[in-house]
């Protein structure tokens, strides 16, 4: 398949604004102008877009939730704080593709009747936040932004609001709520941002890779778009691939190739000669898939078929030198340092899973810590405001699933029985 969202990242000026016009650079943005606010919305339902940000939700569908009636202000709010663990697509679209995402950004803005787009970027991100300001500076010289964008009646406003570095962020709410000046911690919902959002007002948040695919669909329609991977999951996706790999990087494919090539094919498999032990294929925060599962499809439908999510696409690879409770420890360490505090299950139940799985990494656990952190994580999952609680068990839940003679092994023989070494090679991508 060509690329499209990443078909020019290697060249040395595809970031400018000259170079995005020379290759069909804002014909989506004039196409769009061109139909009623209502006529682009219904184009993004029908080509099926999901989310790329993790869950997958229909796009068009979301943008069709935004209470249009309400005399409020209409806000499109990016997720770009991108804090995953093993995913970076995000931020090279930023970095050397920033139009593509500027012009999403005006388009979902005139389809839902908004006049300001916020893209809220990961506070460590501050490079990639001055390629962004640069882009839509350019954009606002040559009236592609501002007042009366292309002489259509159409205002839109464009604005860069710089993260604290919190993971909890990337929730659609805690970004709201941090936007907003306060804390990143997650809303109860109901009321869902589309009819409460921003400022009380009707909001759309999308993902940069969600909002960077709306241009290519409004300007090649739906069904080139809809021939691109299987049904329900169309469209060019990026896939992250970390870990233990000959050729980690960013990877454009149709979502009907599989995991293994992509691990295999694109980033030239295992990496020194070892072999595959797992893989986590969304990023940390979802469940282990195994070597025999490889041929799954990677799509959201896909990946869900064979037990896991596809999630941000952050495709962890570990091979047989990877001790699992050393990961699960090296997660919970993020998690627990992660986690807003808002919910009691969350905020104390990540600090004590991640010292009970600290003991046993040590050597120094119990066969009884083991229902111990079964118990504890089935009293978070599905218990907290937002799904945190869930992202931070996942990781336990799966090796333990998998893996638990690995955990039995480090309390009875009081240390790590995996090959000398392993303590160094760190997955990729893992905080």
């Amino acid at each position: 398949m060509d690329a499209f969202l990443t078909k020019h990242v290697h060249e040395p000026d595809c970031f400018t604004l000259d170079f995005y016009l020379q290759h069909e650079g804002y014909e989506g943005l004039k196409k769009a102008l061109a139909m009623s606010p209502d006529q682009v919305v219904e184009v993004v339902k029908a080509s099926g877009l999901r989310g790329r940000g993790g869950a997958g939700f229909p796009t068009g569908m979301k943008w069709a939730f935004v209470d249009k009636k309400s005399p409020n202000p209409k806000y499109i709010a990016c997720n770009a704080d991108e804090s995953e663990p093993g995913t970076f697509k995000d931020h090279l679209l930023m970095e050397r593709n920033p139009h593509l995402l500027i012009e999403g950004c005006a388009i979902g803005c005139y389809a839902i009747g908004a006049k300001v787009a916020y893209i809220y970027i990961r506070g460590e991100f501050l490079h990639v936040q001055r390629v962004l300001e640069k882009a839509i500076e350019e954009a606002y010289q040559r009236g592609l932004l501002g007042k009366n964008v292309l002489g259509s009646g159409f205002d839109c406003d464009i604005y860069v609001h710089r993260g604290a570095g919190a993971y909890e962020a990337g929730e659609e709410t805690a970004l709201l709520e941090s936007l907003e000046g306060k804390r990143a911690q997650p809303r109860n919902k109901p009321p869902f941002p589309a009819a409460v959002g921003l400022y009380n007002c009707p909001t759309a948040v999308n993902n940069v890779e969600t909002l960077s695919n709306v241009p290519l669909i409004v300007r090649n329609g739906v069904e080139w778009f809809t021939s691109i991977g299987p049904e329900k999951n169309g469209g060019p996706k990026l896939f992250c691939v970390s870990g233990h790999v000959k050729r980690p990087g960013v990877y454009e494919a149709p979502m009907n190739i599989s995991l293994r090539e992509l691990i295999e094919g694109r980033a030239g498999g295992v990496a020194d000669g070892r072999t595959l032990k797992a893989v986590i294929p969304g990023g940390s925060s979802v469940p282990i898939l195994l070597p025999d599962q490889l041929d799954a499809q990677a799509s959201f439908d896909g990946v869900a078929k064979a037990g896991s999510m596809l999630g941000s696409a952050g495709v962890i690879v570990l091979d047989d030198t990877t001790c699992m409770v050393w990961l699960a420890e090296n997660l919970l360490h993020f998690y627990r340092h992660e986690s807003c505090g808002k919910c009691t299950p969350c905020r104390e139940g990540t600090d004590w899973l991640y010292k009970i799985l600290r003991q046993i990494e040590r050597g120094e656990g119990r066969m009884a810590d083991l229902d111990l952190l079964s118990n504890i994580t089935a009293n978070i999952a599905g218990k907290t405001l937002c799904a945190f609680g869930d992202a931070a068990v996942t990781p336990i839940q799966t090796t333990l699933k998998h893996f638990r003679h690995e955990y039995e092994a480090h309390i009875r023989e009081g240390r790590c029985t995996l090959p000398a070494g392993w303590r160094a090679r760190h997955p990729v991508g893992v905080h």
